[in-house]
């Protein structure tokens, strides 16, 4: 009997250090994602105050940006927050293979993103060089899709570990923190969309 009352202390002390441990790596997760909104918040700061201050702001025969293609890729990339939000719930209800096709939609929305980004950049009157308002724009959507980029390689690194067995049994903070950076992506490209394409 006390061999068994022993065994199960030492289970739920395990359990505390483990749930413990998660705590704190997402704490530190947090902490770098705080940091990068620093970044991204200085970068805001720097376009408003150079469009509210330069004289000839868009580059010479440019009068501003298509919006269409862009609200469309908005569309899907805020729609794919709540589906990686889909795949957390699946995995949560231990739903393998759902957690799987939810992670995948995931990734080929991320990829439409980056794709339709591109195609954009390619059909672009000016360059990185064509003024403050050619640096900013491309420096802003550069740095946004290198986040894009990432999360999608974070989500294969997820997707690739749930087919090794046993890898959920020490928690779920890799998939947890992967999801919450994906969400960090996408609201810092609703303010990028607001501000390069609504407000010309």
């Amino acid at each position: 009997m006390d061999g068994y009352m022993i065994s199960e202390e030492l289970h739920l002390h395990q359990a505390e250090h483990s749930h413990d441990e998660e705590g704190n790596k997402m704490f530190g997760f947090v902490v770098f994602l705080l940091s990068e909104s620093v970044i991204f918040l200085s970068f805001f700061a720097g376009y408003i105050i150079y469009k509210l201050t330069t004289p000839n702001w868009l580059p010479p025969g440019v009068d501003g940006l298509e919006v269409v293609a862009p609200a469309v890729n908005t569309v899907v990339l805020v729609a794919s927050s709540f589906v990686i939000y889909l795949a957390e719930r699946a995995l949560q209800n231990h739903n393998l293979w759902r957690y799987r096709l939810f992670l995948l939609a995931t990734m080929a929305m991320g990829t439409y993103f980056l794709v339709g980004q591109a195609i954009e950049w390619k059909g672009l009157e000016f360059g990185f060089t064509s003024g403050a308002f050619g640096g900013m724009f491309y420096l802003l959507t550069g740095f946004h899709g290198l986040h894009v980029l990432t999360g999608i390689l974070l989500q294969l690194i997820i997707l690739v570990r749930s087919f090794i067995p046993g890898n959920f049994e020490s928690g779920h903070f890799g998939v947890n923190a992967t999801s919450l950076f994906w969400h960090f992506v996408d609201v810092i490209w609703i303010v990028l969309f607001v501000l390069l394409y609504i407000w010309q």
